[in-house]
């Protein structure tokens, strides 16, 4: 059954409510109810076109009347599954609509007369309770109609479902898909069950049996490898002579420690090695070009990204793709300056239908999936703006333009715009300057970067950690990267390179900067703990903790990288992502936070850690398609804290939702 149900204005005020159970009535009043996250997670932040929005074991659904501007809501239990609520919104929707139309009409004029300052009724005057007197009934037997048809269905699926299949108990016969049976018509009594179920769990074990049999022994001919030995069959002296390996020898003769001294040519053996380093060498990884700039009160800060495909604002780029096709006709369908086209036989007054806007949804969704945008995401963000335009009533073909111009612009700047703070430095100077008690020592700002494999996480951590080295501040990375081989050497480049490379890209900056390593195969966790422990007592700053690259379907990996969040708590979680994935960047996004939160909780409750923002690599390499972007926010709802377009520790840049949507929106 149903938990609440309301109608409610789109400026918040609720016309109708009703909760079906003491336990519902949180629903509406909280400030932490499903129905309120909904409005503020959802709603207003665009992503409204979900199937359903869940939340603490409710699921949530809605639908509009953009019209009368009204939302119906349905809140009910996750676990029910009920079938009947999109039928019973649409019939809500309709009814209500017309049993009371004049009065919302009335309504919603008076709303529209006090935001522009005309006289006109006061809203505490409106009376709901008289205005839809005789509702609560005409509502109770429209939700039990459903309720009984759905009662109905479910009774039929019972009755028309096929009865098990009895089974003798004879021996399980070599071919898997032999099953054995008996007469329809015969009675089934409780011996006769008893004996299917055993001879069931015979013929599973059975199956098994063989299947693990027939494994054993066989030799891949289609690889070439040696069969599997048969430990029954085998002695112990075979398996202990086959279990012993051998030494590798490279030559004659072992390598003598001159030899191996030959080979190391690591250049932290000693420090008179630094100094015969070419200093052109460390300057190349420094591109003046991309340098930061420097605020007045000494604060270094990076570049942003500008859209290089003209200086226009967002608006004059919409305008001049809507308009475009009204000159000449579009080479393609999926361009925007086809919507225009599809729009300029709207002429006149008229109110816009979901047939109308069909065609220019699927122009405009064509256009954002070219902007790599993930076909999910894209086909959500046109579904939103056309819920928003239905019912509209627009006047002649620049009024629609407008209309349209304003309701994707609005929509892509409210998805972008970060619902979080994205200045870094900011969340780092406060937690350093916080006070803490005398029998304490301040903690590190520690940051975890995780993602998949090959992203650019350890070469993106070294470009943050050249950036906090321009503010003035110890840093200390963490290699918890224990299973790739040579990550920690790649790290101890990094190090090294930054050391050398010091404040403002010039002069030595040695203890600035510091790698904590424990070597390979060993615990994450641990050894990021471990670290932020050495830098609390070695008074480092900020904690950089590199974590080993993983797919986001890998459980027992995904169970590692939420121990190592749930032991140490770092301050910031940031995702790692590449700027070329498209549909995948849904998939990864969406598993990684939900395995994190899952995982990094103490009851499996869910409440864990999830991820507090991106940082998107490779951005230099999409030109204008910069639809990862959107993809990642609208998942996550998190803001993207830095984008990398380069090879040298300078290619950061920070992104502006303007530029962002600019890029976007451009043809």
């Amino acid at each position: 059954m149903l938990d609440h149900c309301s109608i409610s204005h789109k400026g918040g005020i609720v016309l109708w409510s009703r909760s079906f159970t003491p336990d519902a009535s949180h629903l509406a009043s909280s400030s932490a109810s499903p129905v309120n996250s909904l409005i503020r997670e959802a709603l207003i932040e665009g992503r409204t076109t979900e199937e359903k929005y869940e939340k603490d074991g409710y699921a949530v659904k809605w639908t509009f009347v953009n019209d009368l501007e009204l939302i119906f809501v349905v809140a009910y239990q996750r676990i029910l599954q009920l079938t009947y609520v999109d039928d019973l919104l649409d019939a809500l929707k309709r009814v209500f609509v017309q049993l009371f139309e004049p009065f919302l009409a009335a309504f919603v004029a008076s709303l529209h007369a006090i935001s522009s300052g005309k006289a006109a009724p006061v809203v505490d005057s409106w009376s709901f309770t008289k205005a839809f007197e005789g509702w609560d009934a005409k509502f109770d037997r429209l939700l039990k109609s459903f309720e009984q048809k759905a009662a109905l269905e479910r009774k039929s699926r019972l009755r028309n479902a096929p009865w098990p299949v009895a089974e003798d108990s004879s021996p399980p016969s070599d071919d898997l898909s032999t099953v054995p049976s008996q007469s329809e018509d015969t009675p089934l009594d409780e011996k006769q069950i008893a004996r299917n179920v055993q001879a069931l769990k015979n013929r599973l074990r059975g199956r098994g049996g063989r299947r693990g049999g027939r494994g054993i022994g066989r030799t891949d001919s289609g690889s070439g490898r040696d069969s599997i030995p048969n430990s029954d069959t085998e002695s112990p002296s075979t398996r202990k002579s086959k279990a012993k390996k051998t030494q590798r020898k490279w030559g004659d003769e072992a390598p003598t420690e001159t030899d191996m001294a030959s080979l190391d040519f690591s250049l932290d053996k000693d420090e008179g090695a630094r100094s015969a380093l070419p200093s052109h060498d460390f300057q190349s990884l420094v591109d003046k070009a991309s340098l930061g700039t420097r605020t007045q009160d000494g604060m270094y800060e990076v570049k942003d990204w500008e859209f290089a495909k003209g200086s226009d604002d967002t608006d004059n780029v919409l305008a001049q793709a809507l308009t475009k096709s009204s000159e000449k006709a579009p080479a393609t369908s999926g361009s925007l300056g086809a919507i225009s086209s599809l729009f300029a036989r709207l002429t006149g007054s008229k109110v816009l239908t979901q047939e109308d806007l069909k065609p220019v949804l699927e122009g405009m969704k064509q256009h954002l999936m070219k902007k790599n945008v993930a076909m999910e995401i894209a086909d959500k963000v046109c579904e939103g703006v056309g819920e928003g335009l239905v019912g509209k009533k627009v006047g002649g073909f620049q009024t629609t333009n407008a209309a349209v111009r304003l309701a994707l612009s609005n929509s892509l700047t409210r998805i972008l715009t970060p619902k979080t703070s994205t200045d870094l430095l900011l969340s780092i100077r406060t937690k350093l300057s916080s006070p803490v008690p005398s029998t304490h020592q301040r903690l590190p700002y520690s940051i975890t970067f995780v993602g998949v494999n090959g992203v650019g996480k350890s070469t993106n951590l070294s470009k943050v950690c050249f950036w906090l080295i321009q503010n003035g501040l110890r840093v200390l990375i963490a290699a918890c990267d224990t299973f790739r081989s040579g990550a920690v050497e790649q790290l101890r480049v990094h190090v090294r390179n930054l050391s050398m490379l010091g404040i403002n890209g010039a002069g030595d900056s040695k203890g600035r900067v510091e790698l904590f390593e424990r070597g390979y195969g060993k615990d994450a966790a641990g050894i990021a703990r471990e670290a932020i422990s050495y830098a609390k007592d070695n008074d480092f700053d900020v904690v950089l903790i590199d974590t080993a690259g993983r797919m986001q379907d890998n459980e027992p990996l995904m169970r590692a990288l939420a121990k190592l969040v749930a032991v140490n708590s770092p301050d910031k979680i940031v995702f790692v992502g590449e700027a070329l994935v498209g549909n995948e960047a849904v998939d990864q996004l969406t598993k990684f936070d939900r395995a994190l939160r899952d995982f990094s909780s103490a009851s499996g409750a869910g409440k864990g850690r999830g991820i507090d923002g991106m940082l998107v690599t490779k951005w230099d390499t999409v030109d204008d398609k910069v639809g990862a972007a959107l993809s990642m926010t609208y998942v996550t709802g998190q803001p993207i804290i830095f984008v990398g377009c380069g090879q040298t520790y300078t290619d950061l840049r920070q992104l502006r939702v303007a530029n962002v949507v600019q890029a976007i929106l451009s043809d």
